[in-house]
């Protein structure tokens, strides 16, 4: 059975930067939203993963750390009514006279429309494909930098071609003694900006090797035996610290699992311009919705979810005249 509170206009379901944003908007449009959100505090992958990370690509701020946005995205969103319910898990999501019943770990409610902000959902790294990796996890191996002080004056060889893994190398050549960064490619997948601050710095780029084992010596450290692509070349590397950023294995199980669940691809939700699933009045934001041309940015984020809300609203609200620009919201 469904709780006695009133019956929510908005579900957002995720509370990382997508699913925040959102609430705040929702608020703005004055829809009466909760925020459903499996972790212990709101961020999703940015405050789990990513805390120190630099976010380069929001608007009006040159440079600013994940758990800072993560900050002022809370104060934005506390300034509404959204109710954030932390620590629950969505596990069905069912149609009602009402529009949809939703049901997690802790009870069910019901709502018109949802907004799905999950992200890449679980967050299950690729682990690094070595016999005895699990033997270094979470002493010398990570798969993110949340602590940036551990690596001050280490040695840290970081693995990976992304984005996100020339992203930690920089911050940790700030504090580290010596970043290497070992790619199976001579070329990376990130942007112009970052590869030529990566250039320019003092990482000793290794490539185009890949890992092949791990070895703990009596000094403490770890020796890295990574093999050359296309050739029978090894190169060792002895460090105190590896970093690996292969990214994450999509984990769309929980969803597919809802008796009402919008089409997927590969761990992502295919969405129409205005943010709509193949249901109605579902609708799905940042990184877990595929469209043409999607970047996976969080600035591209900030802007599907007022699209997503004022298509919310233009649907259960059809009478109601929608905002022309954001500062007409407020009065």
């Amino acid at each position: 059975m469904a709780t006695k509170e009133a019956v929510y206009d908005i579900t957002i379901i995720g509370g990382g930067p997508a699913g925040m944003f959102a609430g705040f908007y929702a608020g703005l449009r004055d829809a009466k939203t909760q925020i459903i959100e499996s972790l212990s505090e709101l961020g999703g992958q940015v405050s789990a993963l990513y805390p120190e990370k630099t976010i380069l690509d929001v608007g009006g701020y040159p440079n600013i750390k994940a758990k800072n946005l993560v900050t002022e995205l809370e104060k934005q969103l506390r300034g509404t009514d959204t109710a954030i319910k932390l620590n629950q898990t969505v596990t069905d999501i069912d149609k009602v006279a009402e529009g949809y019943q939703v049901t997690t770990n802790k009870g069910t409610t019901l709502t018109k429309a949802i907004i799905i902000a999950t992200g890449v959902g679980a967050f299950n790294p690729r682990k690094l494909a070595v016999d005895n990796g699990d033997q270094f996890e979470g002493k010398q191996l990570f798969y993110s930098v949340k602590d940036l002080e551990h690596f001050r004056d280490r040695d840290v060889l970081v693995a990976g071609g992304g984005d996100a893994a020339i992203d930690e190398a920089l911050l940790l050549n700030s504090v580290a003694k010596k970043v290497y960064l070992l790619h199976r490619r001579d070329k990376f997948r990130a942007m112009e900006h970052s590869v030529t601050q990566l250039i320019q710095s003092s990482i000793e780029l290794v490539t185009p090797y890949l890992i092949q084992g791990l070895t703990q010596q009596a000094d403490g450290k770890v020796k890295v035996s990574a093999k050359k692509m296309k050739t029978e070349d090894i190169k060792n590397l002895v460090v105190d610290d590896i970093v690996v950023n292969y990214g994450f294995i999509a984990q769309d199980d929980a969803l597919n699992g809802w008796t009402v669940h919008p089409e997927t691809d590969r761990g992502t939700i295919k969405v129409a311009s205005n943010a709509l699933t193949s249901i109605d009045n579902v609708f799905a934001i940042g990184d877990v919705s595929k469209y043409e041309g999607k970047q996976p940015l969080i600035a591209t984020a900030f802007g599907e979810a007022p699209i997503a809300v004022n298509a919310v609203m233009k649907s259960i609200y059809p009478e109601r005249r929608g905002p022309v620009h954001s500062t007409s919201l407020k009065k």
